[in-house]
């Protein structure tokens, strides 16, 4: 894939499924203003209800990879860490990190501003990599989708882990620059300039809707 000309729901080659990962209240409505200021700032949901604007225009299946964690902690593994996630004390036993929202939770829902339609698929996930014991890849693989365009959050961590499982898994990357965030310094630069483009292209949401056909 050394050079995109088209992102086409039909074409072998680039025939292409467009992923949000993670869209959930919790993360984008999250009812912090420091949170809120941060994805406005960056235009993170007007970004990717245009991204999904022009995928459904072409008729291209949307996947919405979505945390779907037991209430109880039952499907969680309490992990001895050196940080809890923004790398401040915690990970140990006394404090382990845990999912930020569970299943039927308001929280854990997907934003309505970017909802899926009927012909889209939700794809329960219980780790960050959106592959692992889901059937994602059996999704993709019964449509003949070899290419996936992915956008969401965090950068660092769900993004990163799916997109490790997509290049293993031998499909095409696009990564939508601009609707992808992290909140943890300069991690979304970071993975932006020094790892994705190793594994895929790195482009704005304007160029991905341009390249998007019927």
């Amino acid at each position: 894939m050394a050079r995109i000309s088209r992102l086409d729901p039909a074409l072998s080659g680039v025939r292409t499924g467009l992923i949000i990962f993670d869209a959930l209240n919790g993360y984008l409505h999250s009812g912090s203003a420091e949170k809120d200021a941060f994805l406005a700032e960056r235009n993170i949901i007007p970004n990717m209800q245009r991204l999904l604007e022009g995928a459904r225009k072409v008729g291209m299946t949307t996947f919405y990879p979505s945390g779907a964690h037991a209430d109880d902690g039952s499907d969680t593994v309490l992990r001895l860490t050196d940080t809890d996630m923004d790398l401040g004390v915690g990970g140990g036993a006394d404090k382990p990190i845990k999912p930020r929202f569970t299943k039927g939770s308001k929280a854990a829902e997907i934003a309505p501003e970017i909802a899926p339609i009927a012909t889209d698929v939700v794809i329960p996930k219980r780790r960050w990599n959106s592959f692992h014991q889901t059937d994602l890849d059996l999704q993709l693989r019964a449509r003949g989708i070899d290419t996936i365009i992915i956008c969401g959050g965090s950068t660092d961590v769900g993004i990163a882990s799916t997109l490790f499982g997509a290049r293993d898994l031998d499909y095409g990357i696009v990564v939508a620059s601009d609707a992808c965030y992290s909140t943890r310094g300069d991690n979304n630069k970071f993975f932006m300039e020094r790892v994705f483009p190793r594994m895929g292209r790195v482009m704005g949401v304007d160029a991905c809707v341009a390249l998007m056909t019927a």
